[in-house]
């Protein structure tokens, strides 16, 4: 888990004490003679005004606007903004378009005050007892933090960003949250910034109306209004595009689109989980992702911890994938492989996971396809895991970096017996294997700089990730010079 200073929602770790999760909250007092309603909210951006569809509603007051005005967390702090209202908003009997909020501070608008103050509650952090959450698999101790964790921010709207290598499970966290939810019975929607040609992605994500570009033959809604009452998923924020970061800045901020070639916003009431393989601190430093996003969007940040920090797992997981994976399904439903060898276990626990719990999932899928029996062996696992004793990774980290080949103490050459067809196969695959996974690490997993280091097509580098199970559906693709 990981959270900054100046995060609204932060865990704070003592040394000998358990960690404790802070939820800032936004409390309004509406004052009416004599009489104090409160009202406190727990996500980071309210509506104040006369229609129903705002947060807090104020219908008894002819002289407050029907969306008056916004109060939202700006970093560590809350703001105010005024939504061009008849008769203003006021703070401290000043009329202002836009302020920050103190604690006890008075707001009036039309002929209504309200008192803001924002509320901590601590929650310290006891990890959970379970072995999973939701669809989140594991009894590591780190694992049984983010669940105590889940449980505190899944009921409420809180965006989430969830930090983590290739193939931990972002997205099976983000579907747990959405689930674990108030909107489970809302629209669950995946939208994946780095799958989608830049081109396309502002009609994807916020909708066109027809003929405001080529080819726009009729109107379409985007992810955000489709998921209107739901959740939607960003994956791989960190590709997207430096032009299109205030338009969704603007959807935190005002929860509303604005179609490509449309004039009139469109309200839409969703919560925001987003995932990256990327240091976004970095990116932003860097440039290349904004800095007024990054704080609206970590509202929470859990960071997943690594298949080979959490090797604990590795035996629940697979249990997992056997009872429940359509691979390991006969014609009649049941199952045709039921456990593991306790040597083929030794082996997985052995092995590194560079392509974390995805690259599990790959290996029990293609081994359940080669077993012949209940069980499976040392012989039915890929050559490169079959051959693991805990020194996979000093075997790719010792590789040269401009041969990075096999080599005869490696401990990883196939077994040259059997017909030449066969052994050149495996040769071939094993090479294939070390060479991909070795540039995959020397350019920390950015397919487009691996695949331009190997002079080969990027849509066959991730031919080959696939093959071998190197977790090529989520690396980075950036094209651009880091």
């Amino acid at each position: 888990m990981k959270l900054e200073a100046d995060s609204p929602t932060k865990i704070v770790y003592i040394p000998g004490q358990p960690p404790t999760l802070t939820l800032r909250r936004c409390k309004l007092e509406v004052i009416r003679d004599g009489r104090t309603e409160e009202h406190v909210f727990d996500r980071e951006v309210v509506t104040v005004g006369a229609a129903a569809d705002n947060d807090l509603v104020i219908a008894d007051d002819d002289t407050v606007s029907r969306q008056h005005c916004r109060i939202f967390l700006e970093g560590d702090h809350f703001m105010i903004r005024d939504l061009d209202s008849t008769n203003g908003t006021f703070v401290d009997r000043v009329r202002v378009r836009e302020a920050w909020l103190r604690p006890e501070q008075e707001v009036l608008i039309g002929k209504t005050t309200l008192r803001f103050s924002a509320v901590d509650q601590r929650v310290r952090i006891v990890p959970s007892e379970r072995d999973r959450y939701g669809e989140i698999i594991g009894r590591d101790r780190k694992m049984r933090e983010i669940y105590a964790i889940l449980e505190k921010i899944a009921p409420t709207d809180a965006t989430v960003v969830i930090e983590g290598e290739t193939g931990t499970g972002k997205e099976v966290v983000a579907r747990t949250i959405h689930q674990q939810s108030r909107r489970r019975d809302g629209p669950f929607m995946v939208f994946d910034c780095g799958a989608v040609p830049e081109n396309l992605i502002e009609s994807e994500l916020f909708g066109h109306e027809k003929g405001s570009f080529t080819g726009a033959v009729a109107t379409r809604q985007g992810v955000f209004e489709m998921a209107d009452g739901g959740t939607v998923f960003l994956d791989e924020l960190g590709e997207l595009a430096l032009e299109l970061q205030p338009k969704l800045l603007r959807v935190l901020e005002q929860r509303e689109v604005k179609r490509v070639g449309g004039a009139r916003p469109i309200k839409v009431d969703v919560r925001v989980v987003a995932a990256t393989n990327r240091d976004l601190e970095a990116e932003v430093r860097a440039g290349r992702f904004r800095e007024d996003l990054f704080y609206r969007l970590s509202v929470v940040r859990v960071l997943l911890p690594p298949l080979r920090e959490r090797k604990e797992d590795i035996e629940l997981l697979v249990r997992h994938f056997l009872r429940t994976g359509q691979f390991n399904r006969t014609r009649d439903g049941g199952r045709r492989v039921q456990r593991v060898s306790r040597e083929a276990l030794d082996r997985l626990l052995a092995y590194d996971w560079p392509g974390n719990v995805r690259e599990l999932h790959n290996v029990i899928e293609r081994a359940v396809s080669f077993c012949e029996g209940e069980s499976i062996e040392v012989h039915d696992l890929p050559d490169h895991v079959a051959r693991a004793r805990g020194r996979v990774s000093e075997a790719v980290a010792g590789a040269s970096a401009e041969t990075p080949a096999l080599s005869e103490g490696s401990g990883r050459s196939p077994v040259v017996s059997g017909p030449f067809k066969d052994a050149k196969e495996a040769w071939i695959a094993s090479f294939e294997r070390e060479y991909i996974e070795h540039l995959l690490r020397k350019n920390n997993f950015n397919i487009s700089h691996a695949a331009r280091e190997a002079d080969i097509d990027r849509k066959y580098f991730r031919k080959l990730m696939r093959k071998y199970g190197l977790g090529g559906a989520a690396a980075s693709e950036e094209g651009e010079e880091d």
